[in-house]
């Protein structure tokens, strides 16, 4: 199960994650994200509460990010030990900007 938190303000958008992003959740999150992104120049991630990301998850971020990059900018913030696993093994720590 993943809860997604969507605050909107302006050109920003932050997109707190509680759960787990896998083949099940990744469509809602992805479906959140391209209603959301038009006009948003700045989008935050939140990734404190998420448990776990599978490759469909990391889909949906290549995705975001290549959006992102047209548009504005993309991080993702309090990343776990777990998840950060995942970028280094996957590249996508060279890939994403992650605080």
């Amino acid at each position: 199960m993943l809860n997604i938190k969507k605050t909107v303000e302006d050109t920003k958008a932050l997109f707190a994650l509680e759960g787990r992003l896998d083949t099940v959740t990744a469509p809602d999150l992805e479906k959140e994200l391209k209603d959301a992104l038009n006009g948003i120049t700045d989008l935050t991630l939140d990734f404190e509460n998420l448990e776990y990301i599978s490759s469909a998850g990391l889909r949906v971020l290549l995705s975001a990010q290549k959006t992102m990059t047209k548009q504005g900018s993309m991080k993702i913030t309090h990343v776990s030990e777990t998840i950060m696993e995942i970028f280094e093994v996957t590249g996508f720590s060279d890939i994403l900007t992650i605080e």
